[in-house]
């Protein structure tokens, strides 16, 4: 599938004010032109209707530079098997025009342009049969071409899984491996705040222009990772709004910035069967954390892994599979290794009060338990007071954590 259209009725032009940052016209002997010509040439190919990325590749190869297309006949640009309708957009100096206009527009984002020429460009990105010519960027680009994993899952994810992906993820970024996900809701969202957990960036790959944030109750999270250091990139133009067919697009992006992908919880027709499927095509390694066989989320993982994909029950099964180079890498950065969390654990922490203990030990990871099933439990060691101080005190300590409806899960 092509790039989805750029067309007005996609955009959002409110708010535009930053100066031109296109080349003076007519200046042509410049170097420094010259290069700002091109990434402009790249821009206004990813913007014209009916170029994917494949098609572009294609065509530039053909070219000296990028930028004789804004030079060329109609005839020339029909040649380069351009559709009718980009071939004329070009021509008539439309893609030009849009290309400066966008380009204002990310420069008054304080945000970047990435044009798959640039040095600046993910080699991982380049590997993949069809690369997004065009990122936009917000945050740390050189963070795009570190080690990287992408945890990907279900927008409903079952405590279990929640803990488990953040659990993972804090764990993996705090050995320097940056977590990669889409920021949807569930799993995404607990990979990038396990990453924040961990003081830590992580990169969200958005299937919206990186100025519209979705879903809108992640907004917080966006502007979190965006001050921890992390990066959110998109190839898709400022103002897209969120559209069906652009999500699975960019399950592509999100296993080629990686090394590999992780599932946790998905089911049978979730969108994450997408990403696990670009993994495999992308020569990627493929992990997947297991699951109640009774619970319909499990579907993917425990299918992966009977298909071939590495089961995962802590980061080491992550990082013992990483390649010599990169994991030597990742431990000159962090020779000393994070010690686990409090919240690591299964068992109870010695040093709780007897009655944090019973309480504790009552509670599950896999499944959240009522109040009155947690009394009832208890019912015969503790008084009812004392549960509920010790449900108190765990919370506060962050072993356990309340979910609405006064719901009860132990943190991993």
């Amino acid at each position: 599938m092509d790039t989805v259209s750029t067309s007005d009725s996609g955009r959002n032009p409110e708010g535009v004010t930053a100066a031109t940052m296109a080349p003076a016209p007519g200046v042509k002997t410049c170097r420094a032109v010259r290069l700002d010509e091109d990434r402009l040439a790249w821009l206004a190919l990813t913007l014209a209707p009916g170029l994917g990325p494949r098609r572009i590749l294609d065509a530039v190869k053909q070219l000296e530079s990028t930028s004789q297309i804004f030079t060329m006949p109609l005839t020339a640009l029909e040649g380069l098997r351009f559709p009718a309708e980009a071939a004329q957009f070009l021509f008539d100096g439309k893609g030009r025009k849009a290309a400066e206009e966008e380009w204002e527009r990310v420069a008054a984002q304080g945000a970047a342009i990435i044009d798959y020429a640039s040095p600046e460009y993910p080699e991982r990105l380049r590997e993949i049969y069809d690369p997004p010519t065009v990122l936009w960027v917000r945050g740390d680009r050189k963070l795009l071409s570190r080690p990287a994993i992408a945890v990907v899952g279900t927008r409903h994810p079952t405590p279990y899984g929640t803990g488990i992906a953040e659990l993972l993820a804090r764990d993996l970024a705090a050995r320097r491996l940056v977590i990669v996900s889409g920021m949807a809701r569930g799993i995404d969202s607990c990979a990038h705040k396990g990453a924040l957990a961990a003081r830590m960036p992580t990169v969200a790959v958005w299937g919206t222009g990186i100025d519209v944030v979705y879903p809108k109750e992640n907004r917080k999270l966006a502007e979190e990772i965006l001050a921890t250091g992390g990066t959110i990139v998109s190839e898709m133009p400022m103002g897209t709004f969120p559209a069906p067919q652009n999500f699975p697009r960019r399950n592509r992006i999100l296993s080629g910035l990686s090394l590999a992908v992780l599932v946790v919880e998905a089911g049978e027709n979730s969108g994450t069967r997408v990403t696990a499927r670009c993994a495999a095509e992308q020569n990627r390694d493929l992990y997947a954390v297991p699951g109640n066989v009774t619970n319909k989320g499990s579907w993917t993982p425990n299918t992966l892994i009977k298909q071939g994909a590495k089961l995962v029950a802590t980061w080491e099964d992550v990082w013992e599979d990483l390649p010599s180079p990169v994991r030597l890498e990742l431990e000159a950065e962090a020779p000393v290794a994070s010690k686990p969390g409090a919240g690591a654990s299964l068992l109870p922490d010695p040093e709780l009060r007897p009655q944090e203990a019973i309480v504790l030990e009552a509670l599950r990871t896999d499944e959240s338990l009522q109040i009155d099933e947690i009394l009832d439990l208890v019912e015969t060691q503790l008084t009812s007071s004392e549960v509920f101080t010790a449900l108190f005190e765990l919370e506060m300590a962050g072993r356990i954590r309340q979910l609405p409806g006064k719901n009860y899960v132990r943190t991993m």
